[in-house]
């Protein structure tokens, strides 16, 4: 049984947040804003292109009305294209009246005091991932935005494609029963040479390698689709080609939840991924599914017939955009806050302690 629907489904609250965490309703701190929403663009590098797709997508619902970058050329080429002011200095960006939310597009290492100074100066944030790097810097986070009471969205842009929102449902629903195992991969031929590199070549400015990078997308994927807390994880992590680099470029992780479940996952920056993989596969009791991206293919025991729903192809990118400018206008809580974002750097963190002493490692929930 075959059947299209639309690019335009939207991820949707389905099951009560794990213990300790506000549920997927309105927020009890978040006040909703009257559009347009102004946002504030901290970064202006090769990301925040895809961001500003996504505000010129929303039309009058909200304004970028102010980008910071430290590069004049590339602060002069975004401000051009907007007609936001400028500032070389993201922390006078946050003062701005003009500003109600920042978007946070910056280098790794400079996650955290973004975040921290916009939740002081009581702007909601976007953040790109990933949220920070340390469990200090985690804990610090999660007490910033809290005292503030202002919303955090982390920029987990693989949640909003349609294939994976409908996944989600499926396995909410029940209909694959109990899970028992989620599979992720996300592999590709990075073109990266020590000229072009930058920041992300340096441990201390990444805060690894390939894994706390790219890798970052499937782990929340997993975590996403298992709807449980991690436990412990196992990880294995290589250098293939990208040797110039401190770290790693490819990474290979199994993590069990609480709930007994493992979850793996495949990530590289060293070669493309093999053909016919699944960007994810969830299986359960009762059946399983698998998906590309956008055909997601589900495979019940009670029914002989195969379920494809067939998606056209959508910009993650957009998609999130505008679900985090309507969270700020309704109130909502976002998919995944920077309680969600603080477990995925636990899973992370645990890996690279994990691939460092060879054996299991419990994650140490931050």
């Amino acid at each position: 049984m075959s059947s299209t629907e639309p690019a335009s489904h939207t991820p949707t609250p389905h099951t009560p947040a794990p213990e300790g965490r506000s549920s997927n309703g309105p927020a009890p701190h978040s006040i909703p804003l009257d559009g347009p929403v102004r946002i504030g663009l901290i970064g202006g590098g090769n990301i925040a292109r895809a961001h500003l797709r996504g505000y010129a997508a929303l039309g009058t619902r909200a304004r970028v009305t102010a980008i910071a970058d430290t590069d004049a050329e590339t602060l002069a080429i975004r401000t051009a294209e907007t007609g936001a002011t400028g500032y070389t200095d993201f922390l006078e960006l946050i003062a701005s009246a003009e500003v109600d939310a920042v978007d946070i597009c910056l280098p790794h290492h400079l996650h955290h005091r973004a975040i921290v100074a916009a939740a002081e100066a009581g702007k909601h944030i976007l953040c790109e991932k990933p949220l920070c790097l340390t469990a200090e810097e985690g804990r610090s986070v999660r007490e910033a935005v809290r005292r503030a009471g202002v919303t955090l969205m982390c920029a987990h842009n693989k949640l909003f494609l349609p294939a994976v929102a409908k996944a989600k449902e499926l396995v909410d629903s029940g209909a694959l029963g109990t899970i028992h195992g989620v599979r992720t991969t996300d592999e590709f031929f990075n073109d990266f040479d020590p000229a072009t590199m930058g920041w992300r070549a340096d441990a201390a400015t990444s805060g690894g390698g390939e894994y706390i990078d790219t890798g970052y997308h499937p782990t929340y994927l997993m975590m996403h689709l298992m709807g449980a807390r991690p436990a412990a994880v196992f990880a294995m992590l290589s250098t293939h080609r990208l040797t110039f680099m401190d770290g790693e470029d490819s990474a290979q992780v199994l993590v069990r939840f609480e709930n007994g479940s493992v979850g793996q996952l495949a990530t590289s920056w060293a070669h493309p991924k093999a053909p016919g993989t699944e960007r994810f596969s969830v299986v359960g009791e009762k059946g399983s599914l698998s998906s590309d991206g956008t055909t997601l293919r589900v495979s019940l025991r009670e029914s002989e017939a195969e379920h494809v729903y067939q998606y056209k192809p959508l910009d993650p990118f957009v998609a999130e955009i505008a679900d985090f400018v309507d969270c700020l206008t309704t109130g909502r809580r976002p998919l995944h806050t920077e309680a969600e974002g603080i477990d995925v750097l636990s899973i992370i963190l645990a890996a690279y302690r994990s691939a460092r002493s060879g054996a299991l490692e419990t994650i140490e929930m931050i």
